[in-house]
């Protein structure tokens, strides 16, 4: 497949242009014309990257990219080493952030309700981020954490009473713990999602909405093994995903 036609076909499936984000969507670093393999994870860290040079992939396909807003924009450091990695290998960088969070099939919400058998009902944020919907029938916040421990391999942190009847839940994967008040107005009785606050802690005491924080990485490796297995479909590219442990 060519490259500008995997990126004409990832910004077009996942409406990347719709999105307001803190980084750049899409290809954030030009390798080679043409690509055969593509190695897919949840960051384009430099153990990712060396994964992916030491399977000959022409491109990186993730979650979180680079060039984030607010950050120090020179080309130092371990900065300078990521890039001359992937500038020296000729390798492209594909990044897609709240693209992959909010898509209602291959996002890492569909994806982690879809796991944990969630039926999906609507979506809140102001760009539809954030998800709410129902369990397969009502259940215990202490039963919920639970499974959410057993599907993502690590036990989450529960605030609030784990005796609490759960029939609505809200959530949001990755560091979502600022939507926490807009989850409310769905009549959710649990947040989950990847990280908490010091602030939040209190918010969820307060209000009585239970939240449950699952981590970050653990909560969104789904949408980019989603979007692997799609592009492992169309036939002209092979995608392999690489879990990275992060115990964030």
């Amino acid at each position: 497949m060519q490259r500008e036609e995997l990126r004409i076909y990832l910004d077009a499936l996942l409406e990347a242009a719709s999105f307001r984000d803190y980084c750049p969507n899409g290809l954030q670093v030009e390798g080679k014309a043409e690509i055969k393999r593509i190695i897919c994870g949840v960051t384009a860290s430099q153990a990712l990257i060396d994964a992916a040079i030491d399977r000959q992939a022409d491109a990186l396909l993730v979650h979180h990219g680079w060039f984030w807003k607010g950050e120090d924009g020179r080309i130092t450091g371990y900065r300078k080493q990521r890039l001359a990695s992937l500038l020296t290998h000729d390798m492209s960088l594909f990044a897609y952030h709240l693209p992959l969070d909010a898509h209602p099939t291959l996002g890492n919400n569909a994806q982690l309700a879809q796991r944990l058998g969630w039926t999906i009902e609507g979506n809140f944020s102001n760009q539809n981020i954030g998800f709410f919907g129902v369990p397969p029938a009502p259940t215990f916040a202490g039963d919920l954490a639970a499974l959410v421990a057993h599907c993502l391999g690590r036990t989450p942190l529960l605030i609030g009473d784990a005796t609490r009847t759960v029939k609505r839940i809200a959530w949001c994967t990755g560091g979502a713990q600022s939507y926490f008040e807009e989850a409310l107005v769905t009549g959710a009785d649990i947040f989950v999602s990847g990280e908490i606050s010091e602030q939040t802690v209190h918010l969820a005491r307060e209000t009585g909405m239970a939240y449950l924080a699952a981590g970050h990485h653990a909560t969104e490796r789904y949408g980019v093994m989603a979007l692997a297995a799609q592009l492992n479909q169309i036939g002209d590219v092979a995608c392999e995903f690489i879990d990275l442990d992060n115990p964030v």
